[in-house]
């Protein structure tokens, strides 16, 4: 059920209240104008949360990267979480996950087409990307996990809401989960409540969407999980989906925040799951793959161990992993998906967006027509970005 899996910690709560302080405070500051937020003539996109740990951002940020990246030349801009290194960088092939950390990295070794960049300083990141260190115009930006950088005003701005882990029930730092308070999803334009159970009922529906009290102004929708079919971690060619592991016992290898939903998915279709979680974004050092070895022959046959695509672009880099472990390997890849029909009124509320405010946009004739068409750069003629038919 919704916010199954919030635990409030009584005991910190004047903690809690002391850290809302310094956060309303600062929060202050944005909306008396005495800290200034910039905003910007290219169209710029926030994915982002309030909750410790994840709710399903990159996911997120594929489907519109999924969605625009044919029709626009599209950045994403990333904090770039963990990596070794400082300041502006823009990815290219020879980047590794250590130059720019592991979500960005996945994203640009999925979509290589795409420009990706990292800074922490997201209004340094936009300027450089606006005035062309990409080496092209840039239609559109997507900012990773920027809800809480007030610093920047998006014209979109998404706030990701987990289903097991509902704002409007849980606290703020300590004693809970929230990096600020529940009211601050009044800044959001679109909230998506992720991770739902996929037979959800249209009352828990209508339960939700009053109990979230959004204003007139703000959009709500539910996304949850689709799986692709199973790839293998070394690279080596797989015909299995989900449906293969019908009689199997799987070892479910995790370095995400919230791996629950993904393990009650697959509890439908495996045998037996047997979850071994890390920390979100966790390293994983020797002692964490001899644990994975002993704990995979432990398993009766027949077995597999399936992660999730973040956790194997860290996997993938180290060493020490066993032969029978790596022949049974595999990595599930995750999309979104849109509930109760609403894919095509996101998808056109983005597209309206990004076609209205792209400095280099003409307009298609009809404007409900969604179909995409391929862009002109001849010469020096405006970029052209058309939507049809989406």
């Amino acid at each position: 059920m919704e916010g199954d899996l919030i635990y409030i910690n009584k005991k910190l709560r004047p903690l809690s209240w002391l850290y809302g302080l310094g956060v309303g405070f600062r929060n202050f500051l944005f909306e008396t104008g005495i800290l200034k937020s910039q905003t910007y003539a290219t169209p710029v996109i926030s994915v982002g949360n309030i909750t410790v740990g994840g709710t399903g951002k990159t996911p997120h940020v594929e489907y519109l990267i999924r969605l625009l990246k044919d029709k626009t030349n599209l950045a994403v801009l990333s904090r770039g979480y963990k990596r070794k290194s400082s300041g502006f960088m823009l990815a290219d092939n020879n980047t590794t996950i250590y130059d720019i950390g592991d979500e960005p990295f996945q994203m640009k070794q999925k979509f290589p087409d795409i420009t990706v960049a990292v800074d922490k300083k997201r209004t340094r990141g936009i300027s450089r990307l606006i005035k062309g260190e990409a080496g092209k115009d840039i239609d559109v930006i997507l900012l990773d996990d920027a809800f809480q950088h007030r610093y920047v005003t998006p014209g979109i701005n998404i706030l990701l809401v987990d289903y097991h882990r509902l704002i409007i029930y849980d606290e703020l730092l300590p004693s809970g989960r929230l990096r600020e308070g529940a009211g601050s999803k009044n800044r959001a334009d679109i909230v998506i409540i992720t991770k739902c159970p996929v037979n959800m009922k249209p009352m828990e529906f209508r339960v939700l969407t009053k109990a979230m009290a959004l204003y007139p102004y703000q959009q709500l929708y539910f996304s949850t999980y689709t799986y692709e079919g199973l790839e293998r971690l070394d690279g080596q060619e797989c015909t299995g989906g989900l449906e293969s592991l019908a009689d199997k016992h799987v070892l479910l290898v995790t370095g995400i925040a919230s791996p629950e939903q993904m393990k009650l998915d697959l509890q439908s279709y495996a045998k037996d799951i047997r979850p071994l979680a890390f920390a979100d974004h966790h390293q994983f050092k020797e002692k964490d793959i001899r644990l994975i070895n002993e704990t995979f022959s432990e398993l009766p046959s027949p077995k597999c161990i399936i992660t999730t695509e973040k956790d194997a672009v860290r996997l993938r880099t180290v060493e020490g992993l066993s032969d029978e472990v790596l022949q049974h390997f595999y990595v599930l890849p995750i999309r979104i998906k849109l509930m109760l029909d609403q894919e095509k009124s996101f998808n056109k509320h983005i597209i309206d967006y990004v076609r209205k405010n792209s400095r280099n946009s003409i307009l298609a004739k009809d404007k409900d027509d969604y179909k995409s068409k391929d862009s002109d750069h001849t010469g020096d003629r405006p970029r052209t970005i058309s939507f049809r038919n989406y």
